[in-house]
């Protein structure tokens, strides 16, 4: 017979953790002496404390392995246990894939995260513009003509409210565009204003601060992390103004936030 010190040197499992089992019903010694307490194993027990300390090791939690000594099959949880560790692979070769693209750039100027939109109900109007600058003269006019038409009707808390551009290519002039804002309810319509439910979306996203006519810079950055990163781009970017003329005096200061929905 084995005492637990000598026992856990063999098993190579520590005095604690033979504790921990015995307490689990995993591993009981083979014998308690009722006089002193010492907990006696017998050299049989080697080969149970090896399982168990390998199927704990592959990262199965003690009611699996505790089920698998009661005659449970094995095979079914190890391949379960497989696709939970391929996935974590996965999952640790897109962060590493992240970093990698991050430590390339040699300056760090955009950080684009991944998040979901919630479905949204949003009232929407679209049109060709002379150039995109004149959606900031546009927009407004787009809020006042729904407010007309429903007085009651509120806007989501937080706001979520942004353009998209619907031609194929850029264009300087003659742009055409959609501004949507996320409404509580579908309201009443007009040739103009329209209402639509919008599905949960995984977004790209990433901040531009300063002008307009610079965002240029920030959507070639996020399209290239989306390529680069094994994203699939599965909509028109959106853009979301957070601070601009009506907020902050410099234009250094205005917030634009580009949403690229993925897949």
């Amino acid at each position: 017979m084995l005492k637990i010190g000598e026992f856990s040197k063999l098993s190579q499992l520590t005095v604690k953790a033979l504790r921990f089992y015995e307490r689990e019903g995993i591993l009981a010694p083979s014998e308690v002496d009722p006089h002193t307490g010492y907990r006696l194993y017998t050299t049989s027990q080697l080969t149970d404390a090896a399982k168990v300390k390998s199927l704990r090791q592959l990262g199965l939690s003690v009611g699996e392995v505790k089920r698998i000594l009661a005659g449970a099959d094995a095979r079914e949880m190890l391949q379960r246990k497989a696709a939970e560790l391929r996935a974590e692979q996965v999952g640790i070769a897109v962060r590493i894939s992240i970093i990698d693209h991050l430590l390339k750039e040699r300056e760090m100027d955009y950080q684009v995260i991944e998040k979901t939109i919630p479905a949204v109900t949003v009232y929407y109007s679209e049109t060709t513009l002379p150039s995109t600058m004149d959606k900031m003269r546009w927009i407004p006019q787009q809020g006042a003509e729904v407010r007309a038409l429903n007085p009651e009707l509120k806007c989501t808390e937080p706001p979520y409210e942004f353009v998209e551009y619907l031609d194929a290519e850029f264009r300087e002039h003659d742009v055409r565009v959609r501004h949507s804002e996320a409404v509580v309810a579908c309201g009443v319509e007009s040739d103009n204003i329209k209402f639509r439910d919008i599905p949960e979306a995984k977004v790209l996203s990433l901040y531009h601060k300063g002008a307009y006519e610079e965002i240029g810079a920030a959507y070639a950055y996020i399209y290239q992390y989306a390529e680069d990163n094994g994203y699939e781009v599965a909509g028109l970017s959106r853009e979301c103004y957070i601070d601009g003329i009506w907020s902050k005096d410099s234009v250094d200061e205005w917030l634009t936030e580009i949403q690229l929905p993925v897949k």
